[in-house]
């Protein structure tokens, strides 16, 4: 099958195309450079040059292909128009055939969970920063595609983790917001990429899916894990959230909120199973290095 993939040369996007193309499937990802398309090529992709704003790029390569997926996402003033329009676009063309479409969403829209765990079906009072997106999932369960909820991602080198060891690194000690006690529910990129490519295979029209792998851990356990990694052991700086704030922004909001989610429906649905290393044996033994 051929399938089209938003945010291709991205981190997410990245692992899926190649999950995709273990999995047989021929994969066309959308570029908005000369740069990223000679990339794609040379990763053995079908570049398709364009961006979220190209509706009729989307529409065309979404009718070409016999699934989508959309990962790309870069959170500024204009995402909530961008992503609203880009997801029309291709609904506009994947609705007639009933094509597997996956949006990916995050868990940030489920807001703080004050120390609960919860799932799908859970209220969501989502942050400033992903308010919008509640509405976009909707439009896409509506129209009988499916939407993906990762946790904080890791692997590969990069995600959250990434900038924690580059923290660690670079000034010696790990900053975290607040004491940390608050909690990330996280996935592996590799076990989540491998999701989308079962989700392709036998898609779920009309379901949502948390998508984390493993139990939440603390934030500060984390930052110490990585601090001891990086020879800077108990180094861990608590900074108060208006000074995040100045620096991240919205952001920082989610980064502090305690957020515990986790669900059976993935595994229910397409067999899935968490098989790569966890969030502590990434960080001692993995893509991070020394």
């Amino acid at each position: 099958m051929k399938v089209f993939v938003t945010g291709a040369t991205g981190y997410i996007g990245a692992a899926v195309c190649d999950a995709l193309a273990r999995a047989g499937h021929t994969v066309s990802g959308l570029a908005r450079s000369e740069e990223k398309a000679d990339l794609l090529q040379s990763r053995g992709r079908i570049p398709v040059r364009g961006s979220l704003e190209d509706r009729h790029v989307l529409e065309e390569a979404a009718a070409e292909a016999g699934a989508v997926i959309h990962t790309a996402m870069a959170f500024d003033e204009h995402a909530p128009e961008r992503d609203h329009d880009a997801v029309e676009a291709i609904l506009s063309a994947t609705r007639p055939g009933r094509k597997p479409f996956i949006y990916t969403s995050g868990v940030w829209v489920m807001g703080d969970t004050r120390g609960r765990m919860l799932g799908e079906i859970s209220m969501l009072r989502p942050p400033e920063l992903v308010a919008w997106r509640p509405a976009i999932e909707d439009l896409v369960l509506a129209s009988q595609g499916m939407v993906f909820r990762p946790g904080m991602v890791f692997g590969r080198g990069g995600g959250f983790l990434a900038g924690m060891f580059n923290d660690a690194r670079t000034t010696g000690a790990v900053h975290i917001i607040g004491a940390g006690e608050n909690h990330w529910s996280c996935v592996h990129i590799e076990d989540l990429a491998t999701l989308y490519a079962l989700a392709v295979a036998e898609p779920s029209p009309g379901e949502l899916f948390i998508t984390c792998g493993g139990m939440p851990q603390p934030v500060r356990k984390i930052a110490l894990a990585v601090a001891q990694a990086c020879g800077h052991e108990g180094k861990v700086e608590s900074v108060p959230l208006e000074a995040a704030r100045a620096r991240y922004g919205a952001m920082a909001d989610c980064l502090a909120m305690d957020l515990k989610a986790g669900s059976t429906k993935a595994a229910r649905f397409f067999g899935w199973k968490v098989e790569r290393p966890s969030i502590f044996d990434e960080v001692f033994a993995g893509s991070y290095g020394s």
